[in-house]
């Protein structure tokens, strides 16, 4: 550890689920790391509630509302103004993280070429508990325009101040905030290589994202307001071919046959093996619903 412990602020953003926030919290104040750390819980439009949580010595628990756009960006940007750490991290309300994922993390950041820390996270929900570990310690700019990189997942997240502040906040435009961590990342990736512990120390309930169940065009609105907003993403073909497969099966999904089948074409243009292709098919030809299709990745613990 450095000589000087840096003070964390963790960020939790939060709408209408106690128990499970509760249960996240705990997991924030009780880490092993000696240093300062502020939980700032984020209530997203609704009335501010007290939480039954202890809070100990080094230890302190501020309760907010958004005051930004309604939504997880928001939520998180509300949290990041008012923190006053040095370092600041993030947690979804219904994850856990594991008592050394700070102390870790904080020892990989004494390095200051790196300006954010990641670390491997364990999908844990119905039907599902796997570990989800990177092979390699650090990840670039060039790597997250290939592929999302899915463990590195929000909950995961530790950054600088200067990170934060060069990066810029999360994005509130992006429709539906669907994707919104990815896109954050993608600022990331472009000021600082993220560093990750090779250790499964965040817990994720996994529970799918039925949220978006039908929303496809929601989806579709927010992934081609990511291409536009990131240019670079056009370096990489496997990369753009990865994103406008998933524009395809929305449409697909959302019965928009003809602009589903264009996209199908200009994703085989870009990238012939592109393995959303296969699940793009199905539901263009209506042999399957895209709920079907989403929900049996799900029970992978995977996306589409």
């Amino acid at each position: 550890m450095p000589e000087r412990l840096p003070d964390v602020s963790v960020i939790v953003a939060t709408r209408d689920r106690p128990g499970l926030l509760e249960r996240a919290v705990a997991s924030i104040l009780r880490q092993d790391y000696p240093g300062h750390i502020e939980c700032i819980v984020v209530y997203d439009h609704v009335d501010v509630r007290d939480l039954a949580i202890a809070v100990g010595p080094d230890r302190s628990l501020k309760l907010i509302s958004n005051t930004h756009k309604q939504g997880l960006p928001g939520g998180r940007n509300s949290g990041a103004e008012v923190a006053g750490g040095e370092l600041l991290a993030f947690c979804d309300d219904d994850d856990i993280w594991l008592p050394r994922k700070l102390r870790a993390q904080v020892e990989r950041l004494a390095d200051p070429a790196i300006g954010a820390v990641s670390c491997g996270l364990r999908l844990r929900g119905p039907g599902i508990d796997k570990e989800r570990v990177l092979d390699r310690e650090i990840v670039t700019h060039e790597e997250f325009l290939t592929d999302r990189i899915m463990e590195v997942h929000s909950s995961t997240m530790l950054v600088r101040r200067s990170t934060w502040a060069a990066a810029g906040p999360v994005d509130e435009g992006i429709p539906g905030g669907y994707s919104e961590d990815y896109e954050w990342l993608l600022r990331v990736s472009a000021h600082t290589p993220i560093a990750v512990v090779p250790q499964p120390l965040v817990i994720v309930d996994w529970h799918g994202g039925s949220f978006y169940f039908g929303r496809w065009a929601m989806i579709v609105e927010a992934q081609r307001y990511l291409i536009r907003k990131h240019p670079d993403l056009s370096h990489s073909r496997v990369g753009l071919a990865r994103l406008r497969g998933q524009i395809a099966f929305a449409l697909a999904a959302g019965n928009r046959r003809t602009e589903a089948l264009r996209e199908l074409v200009a994703v085989l243009g870009l990238n012939p093996r592109e393995k959303r292709v296969l699940v793009i098919l199905p539901v263009l030809l209506r042999l399957m619903t895209g709920e079907r299709v989403l929900r049996m990745a799900q029970k992978r613990g995977k996306g589409i």
